[in-house]
């Protein structure tokens, strides 16, 4: 429930802010100290004249009227940096993928899914590891740090936090999001970051690998570290059918590891799958590359590969 605090005034005044939430048509704007609850005024548009409709996203920032009485209109959405569809959410900083090593198994397909979206939309991408105690970790952190991302082990057991306090480092000041399949622990590495946000931790079906927890919109929630954490309902077990998806032509640029390599293939317009001189293909073979990555790569390049831009409206 958020707490509204509409101040009284004598005259319209202009503010500017930031979306946290929209429900049923309001929208809730954080902005000097106060929460605004507000209506959209007219058609928003992007920027630029005769720009489409533009539909107001937890994370936008924007322009508001407070007017006398304490009433308020949503009046322009600013330049975003970067946007989601699912879950929609604009202007994110970093993406948390956390992993379990068991309940579920990890998956590489889902973890590179992520990591893939989140470079081509420019989000900082971190793998979170959890239920160390469970399993043997077995080398998949250092394939994802190998490839140049950050990888933060879950370890509870750790009696200064040590974990908790690098998250909370990447956090600061930045527009934050967690995404992983149900049941990696994102709901506990969230009790432990922020204990306010008090998220429930449904038990996980084990024919299923699901969990039951489910939130109905996005939201965006102050952390009393600065910062804020966007509690996403979309970002469960990754559904590509309705995903977002990058085009072939830009894929092997959100797989950061290949950018020393692609440069030096034999022929312009190489895919990286099967061609004879690809330089990222050597790579794999000698193990500068992860297998798993590139396999990873492959999976997505053949799901787009056929895909017309005229096709790709979710973008």
């Amino acid at each position: 429930m958020i707490d509204t605090a509409l101040k009284q005034t004598t005259g319209p005044l202009s503010l500017e802010g930031i979306i946290i939430k929209g429900i049923g048509g309001f929208y809730y704007v954080e902005s000097q100290g106060s929460i605004y609850e507000c209506r959209a005024r007219g058609v928003l548009r992007g920027k630029g004249a005769g720009t489409a409709r533009i539909t107001p996203l937890a994370g936008d920032r924007c322009v508001i009227t407070v007017h006398e009485g304490g009433l308020a209109s949503l009046d322009r959405i600013l330049e975003r940096r970067n946007f989601l569809l699912r879950p929609p959410l604009a202007n994110l900083d970093n993406l948390f993928i956390v992993v379990s090593l068991c309940q579920p198994q990890p998956n590489a397909l889902i973890v590179d899914r992520f990591i893939s979206l989140a470079e081509h939309k420019d989000i900082q991408p971190v793998v979170v590891i959890t239920k160390l105690d469970l399993a043997d970790e077995g080398g998949f952190g250092e394939i994802y740090r190998r490839a140049g991302f950050t990888v933060i082990y879950a370890d509870y057991t750790e009696e200064s936090g040590g974990f908790l306090d690098e998250i909370r480092r990447i956090m600061k000041n930045k527009i934050s999001a967690f995404a992983g399949n149900t049941g990696a622990g994102k709901s506990t590495l969230l009790n432990a970051l922020c204990p306010g946000l008090n998220r429930e931790t449904g038990e996980t079906s084990k024919k299923l690998g699901r969990g039951r927890h489910t939130t109905r919109e996005t939201e965006l929630f102050p952390l009393d570290f600065s910062g804020k954490i966007a509690d996403t309902p979309g970002f469960s077990s990754f559904d590509a059918e309705f995903a977002e998806f990058v085009r072939k032509d830009e894929l092997a640029d959100t797989f950061r590891e290949f950018a020393d390599y692609t440069p030096h293939c034999r022929f312009t317009g190489c895919s990286h799958t099967c061609e004879k001189g690809c330089a990222v293909l050597e790579a794999v073979r000698r193990g500068e590359i992860s297998r798993s990555r590139h396999d990873s790569y492959v999976t997505l390049y053949n799901e787009v590969k056929d895909i017309k831009d005229w096709e790709n409206r979710k973008k």
